[in-house]
């Protein structure tokens, strides 16, 4: 990187006319010395920055000329010129301003002729009549007044001329944009040049001085004449919607002021203005003047945009400080806000709204100005609970959570200022007890967290009255507010609120104690929890905390850095202790004290709240914490010790040599990474790093160049600088060659993306030197041709990341391919490029695109391809790079045409042979690729270019001819029968003769049945085909035998549309456009253009295949794009005539129509889509209005069946349209109207129309509520309250209550079949996503009451479903303090036990409604609450009065079970409102009526049904959770075991219903766990003591699987040396017995059953081999059984959760079989990642070979691993000489993470360590005899295999030479082992070049005191 330049400023340079400089020369002096050879001097420079200096020298310049030199001619030309030159500047050139400055500092006697001068020149300027110049001119007004001196008064003199130029610009700029109407270009630039114009002229009403006076206010003046003019052109603009906003509300602010202005008495402005907005004007009051300029003002109807830009106006230009208007000025306060609140219910177009939003905050900005000026008279109109007040609440309450972010800031604005504006009217009274205050606190704490809005009004509150008085509510808000952290969208409101909160409690605590102990009370409200969640939060949630909290935290307070640290170390310790203790604690998933301490420490240092990195190591964290954290087994923690590392706050900070080594030993076992965003985290910080290598290297490098001696004192560097130099390039080096290595072959995408990624930081950070700029190190310097080529094969991967990565870091290399590879390998590697662009494997065309275009920039082209060019290219040295390229990215396309064309030949006579030997598209692909990296917009063979893009243009259509049959069929994924049967077939052949393509062969002609493994060879088919010559046809490839399938077919097929499409777009987007035919600009011509756009639409209206259309539409778009772009207006307009024409087909509904009907309307929304969506989004957008009002009249229900199908397409594209984010709230005003339709199209009879619906709904209650973002579907977010909702689309409010009413009425009908209304499933799914707002209740306004009957009503529905979602849909509709009224009135409803008659239906819906209503009720109230308490026991009253709905009186067990859910949550009601509820249960005589019900259930009288019936499942469940809570309550009761308790859980357990059991048993075990990790207060409970003989019985004869695991479960908690020894007497097996049932289990059972058998079973093996110390060859037997199953459970095709509980298994009993439980490991007990996790286990496998003694047998068995298995060899080779099979798509599972040559590594590396030290030989020869023979064969099969293989094989032939390549590898690293061990190798040599050394090796062991834990 270097030293950054400062980027140099570009500036115009200034010029004069040629008069103006011939009289320059005429006056110029011979010295030079004069003004105007100065000026001479300045005009003849064509840098602009450089005249800057002249002009400075102007004003000196004449100074010194002094009182002589008023009469010079020449300083007098010179002053003309000067106003000349100032005139002619653009506004934005800093000459401009330059020029100013210095006149305004001209000496005063030079004053009168400069303004002379300059009015002179002014008024030739106001002269001018061009209407394109006007803006010139009006920009030049505007300079003048803006800080300049001599312009001002130049405008003042001339102020009745400039009236006059404004008055007649704007009319004419009006006038000419009314004739351009369509071409937006123009259009866009003349409302631009108005809104200029408009600007200007308030301007000089604010700042010129005759305004100020009363001379001008006569009706014959001049001046008044053309304010009244430009007031009538300001009123005019207002109302006309055609222009845009800003033009219309800058009006409105114009009209306003030019009132102000003008209006006499000015004391009744107020009230004129005030009867404007209100449309109350007395027209015979007002003056004359004012009627015939504002006559649509005062008499005609105003739209509701231009009163809103008038009441902007009013806010904005009158003066509302100090009470200077007075009463009237305070009534029209008042008035503009009644105003506004009218407004804001009826305006809802997105853009008027965000106006609306800003004018409403701008009031009360005004109101706090006024209320400032002691106006007692406001006092009640504009307090906290005034009427005004209560509609800006409602406003905030409605839009604080509105999508559009500018609108959501506004409501804060307001909230914000309404709290100011009340705490001006409480008068200086003490205003936090205020009841205005109080009760808003309350009312927003009240709200549920997940609500946005809430935060910010807190946050505002917090500033206003302080937290003190929040946390004096709850102290437990911190906390709250950070466990919601874990959600993205709420995290940066809440760090947010938690920031103003916690600096506000700091400086009350400050403020109100005198010693430093507030900073403990600080710390516990806001620092704890923080540590708490960091170290026990979920993952989502610290991650979030770290990320927005952490850092403002340590801001604010960084002296908490050393309590965080002191806290978090001292947890570790603890932590640490325990993990040696029970080493299988801990999980991937938890990160803990450790990445806690890490995050801490990072974000400190990156915002230098750390003095050095120095003290950092030394005093904060120790080495070996460090090490911990960056192999961690947790992400995060690696991330962030990597980034404590990488960044500091001063990016010239010395990289210390620990940090190296520290960065060097991450980078080995981190590069194989699988999550994307933590590889991107850490190429991120390394080249953070890498940056503060470079910038430090610069301050070392002029520390080492100056002449001073002295050793430096500071704290840069501790050692000589060329010393700590020399360490840098010492490192990078290093880093390269790790980086190089994990280039190895076979490596995985992650390590490969890893590496290329940091690679090309390094080429781009230490770039070239430039100049004598000191660069540290050069990656150029370490490339040699093996790491060169090394490059060039990341090019065969898959992944086209690699590739990208791979190429850009070789163009970044100063090397080129020439200096590494002989014209030779180029040659092979272009025809490798030429093969592999007609490759059925879709990513070999990629490979070969790239591997085109590294040759053509590298200019390694064979030479042969120059015969395809006509013209030699003419370059200059300094463009010579560019001409290269552009020569070669001809000759290249040049060459793939002819071989395309040739192709394209043969494929109009056979598709089938195309698809199955030269797919095309490649070809495509790899024109795109090259075309792409070319500037088209600066070519220089222009004449050689314009015939290759013609001839590309009719080789795109000529190839889209060949394929599109393919994909517009009616069936395009099966045009080849693949069946075996003739019927099949016969069905298939509509679909071949519909197609019809130029195919000679019967493939296309009739329906082929194919046989088993049926395929055709080449011959055979060319055979078939008349006039084709198979050598010409195959061009020399190989014939080969291949299946031609029906997805070979449309691949082939769709994959070339896209790439024509990709194509046709890309070269509309960058090649330049002819502007006429004949004209030598541009490559594309208007026509090309045209047909370009009609080949789109042809295909994207009739093509079938998905892949097809939606490519098309990527090209499309780009056209569409460069259309609306394009100042030719005949092609401007073409989007909009292609609109026209498709509505008008899609409406007529021909049937001979070829748009397809079906597939969601294929790419008919995808056309239109790209049409819209281009249109440029400042402008009206007039095509989406009247194309959306089309669709949704199309859209709505219909009579005539022949317009079934435009409404299908209609609903098709609306749902395309409302799915696309670039509408964005441009679509909104419209989703009203689709709703409607969505939910009216739903109850059509045609099925496809309510199949589009169901999709249409779907897109909108997206594009309403947001992406879902919760996997729960009624979960809190992704919802919003009904007032918001309804006041956004109000349209919906009288309508969903209609269809509702519609609905209900007819729910339940008597009247024969059930009527099941299907609109009555959209009609809940809107209501359930609604709340209430915290205005409900205080407005009738769009209430929520009128729909709760008809929903209530809803829920008699037959459909149980239905019943379901209306239950939901009532709770948000019901105040929360209205739940208990409405339960006991829905209570009441039910039937007593003597009716006679009633519906189980209504019942149902009933009980479901009253328990949500129950659960929200529980849900929202806080426990203590006495209230909740009472109103509780009143609903447990009118509960016990329906009671016999829960007994056997009642015949439904549905409704049965749902009363026995309401028992059941009243229960945990009461269990949460107080600790002791038993007596108000007893009282009630609750307990004594549940334990009857379950006395008089089937629990105990058995079931009397010999089948099941409905809802028996359910009913049992309900059951028994409340026989559970009843046996509980019995127990807590008595204090004794069983007690007057119906049932007991024994009985439960023996239950004949599974549901039963396994209810149980979850309640059991949730006992059992918490009394095992210790989390249960009291420990187990009495009643489940002595269980173990009745768990055993249990697990013998259980049968169903859930329940055997959860028995299974329970015995794995419990102490096996309490249950264990009664396994003889319970079920007859000896404990050895029972041990090998359960290995049997977990060998013959899978998934859950198996690993939890596998848990069980090892831990009865280690109860056996801790109580038979002295005897362990009793169990010698089952040990060796154990040992074979934990062995089986590892194998790769079982689930992963099987594998993870032999993890478990080994790291829970693994100490107990080793010689020393402690291995003498740097990481042992740790939480470490897999891939030093693998290195680890070989290290402790070698190390216990030599502790037992077992080398001998040992080392043949870790050789044979070293090698691999000889049979993939063998099998690898015989593939290579059999026919290849093309499988397009893999199906097989593939391992992207394994990578053997890792394996490898490590294992070779331990070896050598292994036999360094323990120094063994083979006693024999013979030993490895067998090895030596096998590693011979292979090397001699190897070299066979390399020989057979083709020229280029890494690129042709990826697969096989890679797998060669790694056995390569393996039996290289065998044969030097194997030479080791007979002393013909020494140790120096063992080692490969790609592996570490064996100093690196024993990092891994260390001496038991250099442990880490």
């Amino acid at each position: 990187m270097g030293v950054k330049k400062k980027k140099e400023m570009q500036v115009a340079a200034l010029t004069v006319c040629h008069q103006d400089l011939e009289t320059l020369k005429s006056f110029a002096d011979v010295e030079g010395k004069n003004l105007a050879s100065l000026l001479l001097h300045c005009v003849q420079l064509t840098d602009g920055v450089s005249q800057i200096h002249y002009i400075k020298q102007i004003v000196p310049l004449l100074e010194k000329a002094g009182k002589n030199g008023m009469c010079d001619p020449t300083i007098q030309s010179c002053l003309d010129i000067l106003a000349g030159i100032y005139l002619s500047l653009s506004l934005k050139n800093p000459l401009k301003k330059v020029l100013a400055s210095s006149l305004n500092s001209l000496p005063e006697f030079f004053l009168p002729e400069a303004m002379r001068r300059f009015t002179s020149r002014l008024q030739e300027e106001l002269n001018t009549t061009d209407l394109y110049s006007y803006r010139k001119v009006t920009d030049n007004i505007s300079s003048c007044m803006e800080n300049f001196n001599l312009g001002g008064a130049s405008v003042n003199n001339l102020l009745k001329n400039v009236l006059h130029f404004l008055q007649k610009s704007l009319i004419e700029i009006l006038e000419e944009n009314r004739k351009c109407a369509g071409n937006h270009i123009i259009q866009t630039q003349l409302m631009n040049d108005l809104l200029v114009g408009i600007r200007v002229s308030m301007m000089l009403v604010q700042k010129v001085q005759d305004f100020q006076g009363n001379l001008w206010k006569t009706s014959d003046s001049p001046i008044w004449q053309n304010m009244c003019g430009l007031l009538n052109i300001f009123t005019k603009v207002l109302s006309d919607d055609d222009l845009l906003q800003t033009v219309q509300s800058t009006s409105g602010l114009a009209i306003i002021l030019f009132i102000k202005a003008m209006f006499h008495p000015s004391e009744k402005i107020p009230h004129l203005i005030s009867s404007v907005l209100l449309h109350s004007v007395d027209c015979t009051s007002v003056p004359e003047w004012f009627m015939s300029s504002c006559r649509s003002l005062c008499c005609g109807d105003i739209s509701q945009s231009a009163v809103l830009f008038l009441c902007q106006g009013t806010l904005a230009m009158l003066d509302w400080q100090n009470g200077s208007m007075g009463r009237s000025g305070e009534a029209l306060l008042l008035d503009t806000a009644h105003v506004l609140f009218t407004l804001s219910s009826q305006i809802k177009e997105p853009t008027l709204e965000m106006f609306l939003s800003r004018i409403l905050a701008s009031w009360t900005n005004s109101a706090i100005q006024v209320l400032e000026s002691s106006s007692p008279s406001l006092t009640d109109s504009l307090n906290g609970n005034s009427s005004i007040v209560g509609r800006l609440l409602e406003y905030v309450y409605t839009h604080w959570e509105h999508p559009l972010d500018a609108l959501r800031h506004q409501t804060k604005i307001m909230f914000k200022n309404l709290l100011q504006m009340h705490r001006l009217t409480v008068e200086g009274a003490d205003f936090v007890p205020d009841p205005f205050f109080v009760e808003l606190t309350e009312s927003l704490l009240r709200l549920e967290w997940h609500i946005k809005g809430k935060y910010t009004c807190l946050g505002c509150l917090v500033e206003c009255i302080g937290v003190e008085h929040i946390l004096a509510i709850d102290k437990t808000i911190p906390s709250q507010i950070l466990e919601v952290m874990g959600d993205q969208s709420l995290v940066p409101y809440a760090s947010d609120l938690l920031e103003t909160m916690f600096r506000n409690h700091k400086s009350h605590l400050k403020s109100q104690t005198a010693e430093s102990s507030w900073i403990d009370q600080w710390h516990e409200t806001w620092v704890s929890p923080l540590l708490f969640i960091l170290c026990e939060g979920n993952l989502d949630q610290k991650s979030y905390v770290i990320d927005y909290y952490l850092p403002k935290l340590l801001s604010y307070s960084p002296e908490s850095l050393q309590y965080m640290v002191k806290i978090l170390q001292t947890s570790i310790d603890a932590k640490t202790g325990q993990e040696q203790s029970f080493p299988s604690l801990g999980s991937c998933n938890s990160r803990g004290a450790l990445g806690a301490l890490m995050a801490c420490l990072r974000i400190a240092r990156a915002h230098g709240h750390l003095q050095s990195a120095t003290d950092t190591w030394e005093n904060l964290v120790s080495d070996a914490r460090i090490k911990q954290g960056l192999i961690h087994q947790h992400c995060q923690v690696r991330i962030d010790t990597l980034g404590l590392l990488c960044e500091s706050n001063r990016s010239t900070e010395i990289v210390s040599m620990e940090e190296m080594q520290w960065i060097q030993f991450f980078i080995t076992y981190n590069l194989n990474s699988q999550s994307p965003g933590v590889r991107q985290q850490i190429c991120s910080l390394l080249k953070k790093l890498f940056c503060r290598i470079q910038e430090s290297s610069q301050v070392l490098y002029k520390l080492e160049q100056s002449k001073s001696k002295r050793e430096p004192e500071n704290e840069l560097t501790k050692q000589h600088p060329s010393v700590s130099l020399q360490q840098y390039k010492n490192f990078m080096s290093s880093i390269c060659n790790s980086l190089f290595e994990a280039l190895f072959p076979g490596s995985s995408y992650s390590t490969r993306f890893s590496a290329l990624t940091i690679l090309g930081s390094i080429a781009e950070v230490f770039h070239v030197p430039e100049g004598r700029i000191y660069t540290v190190y050069q990656l150029s310097h370490d490339i040699d041709v093996d790491r060169f080529q090394t490059l060039m094969e990341c090019f065969t991967s898959t992944f086209e990341d690699v590739k990208i990565l791979a190429f850009d870091l070789l163009m970044k290399l100063s090397k080129t391919a020439v200096h590494f590879q002989d014209s030779e390998k180029l040659q092979g590697l272009f025809q490798a490029a030429l093969e592999l662009s007609t490759s059925t494997k879709p990513y070999d065309c990629v490979t070969a695109s790239y591997l085109l275009n590294f040759l053509i920039w590298q200019d390694a082209l064979p030479s042969s391809l120059s015969a395809y060019l006509t013209q030699q290219v003419a370059c200059d040295n300094g463009d010579r790079p560019a001409a290269v390229v552009e020569r070669n990215t001809l000759m290249v396309i040049k060459c793939l045409m002819e071989n395309l064309e040739e192709e394209v030949s043969q494929a109009e006579n056979s598709l089938l042979q195309a698809a199955a030997a030269f797919p095309m598209y490649g070809r495509v692909h790899c024109i795109t690729g090259a075309l792409q990296k070319l500037s088209l917009n600066s070519l220089q063979l222009v004449s050689e270019w314009r015939p290759v893009v013609e001839k590309l243009l009719l080789m795109s259509y000529r190839l889209s001819t060949v394929v599109s049959p393919v994909i517009q069929s009616s069936s395009p994924e099966g045009l080849i029968p693949m069946d075996t049967d003739s019927e099949s077939a016969s069905r298939l052949q509509m679909i071949l003769n519909e197609i019809q393509p130029r195919d000679t062969n019967d493939y296309f002609n009739q329906a082929k049945i194919l046989k088993e493994h049926d395929s055709f060879d080449m011959k055979d088919l060319n055979a078939s085909v008349v006039n084709i010559d198979t050598s010409t046809e195959i061009k020399g490839k190989e014939v080969k035998t291949c299946d031609v399938t029906a997805q070979m077919v449309l691949v082939c097929c769709w994959r070339s549309m896209k790439e024509v499409a990709l194509l046709l777009g890309m070269l509309c987007q960058l090649l330049p456009m002819q502007p006429v035919p004949e004209s030598s600009d541009g490559l594309l011509t208007v026509e090309q253009v045209k047909e370009i756009g009609d080949y789109f639409k042809q295909h994207l209206l009739q093509s079938r295949h998905r892949g097809a259309f939606e490519l098309a539409y990527t090209g499309f778009v780009k056209l569409t794009e460069v259309l609306n772009r394009c100042p030719n207006v005949s092609l401007q307009k073409l989007p909009e005539q292609w609109l026209w024409s498709v509505l008008e087909e899609i409406k007529c509904s021909d049937p001979s129509s070829k748009l397809c009907a079906t597939r969601r309307s294929a790419g008919i929304p995808f056309y239109i889509q790209a049409l819209l969506a281009s249109e440029p989004k400042k402008g009206r957008m007039d095509l989406l209005k009247i194309t959306m009002k089309e669709l949704i009249s199309l859209a709505g229900p219909t009579d005539d069946i022949q317009s079934t199908v435009p409404q299908v397409h209609a609903l098709n594209i609306l749902r395309a349209l409302f799915r696309d984010t670039r509408l964005g709230e441009n679509i909104i005003p419209y989703v009203a109207d689709g709703a409607k339709a969505a939910i009216l199209g739903f109850t059509s009879p045609v099925w496809a129309v309510r199949n589009s619906s169901t999709l249409l709904f779907s897109a909108l209650i997206t594009r309403i509520f947001g992406v879902k973002r919760a996997k729960d579907e009624h979960s809190k977010t992704n919802r919003m309250t009904g007032r918001e909702f309804f006041s956004r689309f109000p349209e919906l409010y009288p309508f969903l209550l209609k269809q509702l009413e519609t609905v209900a009425n007819t729910v339940d009908s008597d009247m024969g079949e059930p009527n099941r209304h299907p609109s009555m499933f959209l009609l809940l799914l809107v209501l359930e996503r609604l709340y209430a707002s915290p205005m409900d209740g205080t407005s009738s306004a769009l209430s929520m009451g009128p729909f709760v009957p008809f929903i209530m009503r809803c829920g008699h529905s037959p459909v149980y479903h239905s019943r379901e979602m209306a239950a939901r849909a009532l709770v948000p509709f019901v105040m929360i303090d209205h739940i208990p009224n409405t339960i006991r009135t829905l209570l009441s409803t039910l039937p007593s036990c003597t009716d006679q008659c009633f519906r189980q239906n209504h019942i149902h819906g009933t009980l479901l409604q009253v328990f949500h209503l129950l659960q929200a009720y529980s849900d929202s109230k806080h426990g203590t609450n006495s209230d909740f308490r009472h109103e509780l026991t009143d609903i447990t009253v009118c509960t016990k009065a329906k009671l016999w709905l829960a007994k056997r009186q009642n015949p439904c067990l549905v409704t049965r079970a749902v009363y026995i859910d309401i028992l059941f949550l009243l229960t945990c009601c009461l269990n949460k409102s107080a600790k002791d509820n038993q007596p108000v249960l007893e009282s009630l005589g609750f307990w004594e009526e549940v334990r009857g019900i379950i006395s008089g259930s089937e629990l105990i009288t058995g079931f009397p049904w010999a089948f099941k019936v409905p809802g028996l499942p359910q009913y049992l469940q309900s059951l028994t959770r409340l026989a559970i809570a009843a046996v509980w309550a019995a127990a807590a009761k008595s204090g004794e075991r069983e007690r007057n308790v119906p049932i007991s859980f024994s009985q439960l357990l023996e239950s004949a219903f599974p549901e039963v059991r396994s209810l149980t048993l979850e309640a059991l075990l949730e006992k059992f766990l918490a009394a095992a990790s210790g989390l249960g207060e009291k420990g187990l409970p009495p009643l489940l003591c002595n269980m173990g003989g009745k768990f055993l019985l249990l697990a013998m004869k259980e049968n169903h699987p859930e329940c055997f695991c959860k028995i299974l479960k329970i015995l794995h908690c419990m102490d096996p040396g309490e249950w264990l020894p009664q396994t003889e007497h319970c079920v007859h097996l000896t404990p050895k017995e029972f041990l090998i049932w359960t290995m049997d289990i977990a060998s013959n059972e899978r998934s859950e059953i198996q690993s939890v058998a596998l848990r069980l079973a090892s831990k009865v093996i280690s109860h056996h081999m801790q109580t038979c110390v002295e005897n362990r060859e009793l169990i010698a037997a089952e040990l060796k059984q154990w040992v074979q199953l934990v062995i089986s459970s590892c194998e790769d095709h079982l689930p992963t959760e099987s594998r993870l509980a032999v993890v478990e298994v080994l790291t829970s009993t693994t100490p107990l079989f080793l010689t020393n439980p402690h291995p003498i490991l740097e990481f042992a007990f740790c939480q470490v990642d897999a891939s030093i996790a693998l290195a680890l286990a070989l290290a402790v496998l070698c190390d216990l070979l030599q502790q037992w003694d077992q080398l001998a047998p040992g080392l043949p068995i870790l050789l044979g691993w070293l090698l691999g298995e000889s049979d993939d060899l063998v099998a690898c080779v015989e593939s290579m000489h059999q026919v290849e099979e093309d499988y397009l798509f893999e199906k097989a599972e593939v391992n992207f993470w394994a990578e053997t040559l890792i394996f490898v590594k490590y294992l070779c590396k331990h070896l050598f360590c292994l036999l360094s030290k323990s120094g063994w030989r083979p006693p024999s020869p013979e030993m490895l005899c067998h090895l030596q023979r096998m590693v011979s064969e292979q090397c001699h099969l190897l070299s066979q295999f390399f020989r057979e293989l083709p020229p280029a094989a890494e690129f042709v032939k990826t697969v096989e030479f890679t797998r060669l390549r790694i056995q390569e590898e393996r039996t290289l690293a065998c044969l030097r082992l194997l030479a080791f061990l007979e002393g013909k190798e020494g140790e120096d040599t063992l080692v490969l070049s790609v592996w570490d050394s064996y100093a690196e090796a024993r990092q891994l062991t260390l001496p038991r005191t250099e442990a880490a834990c």
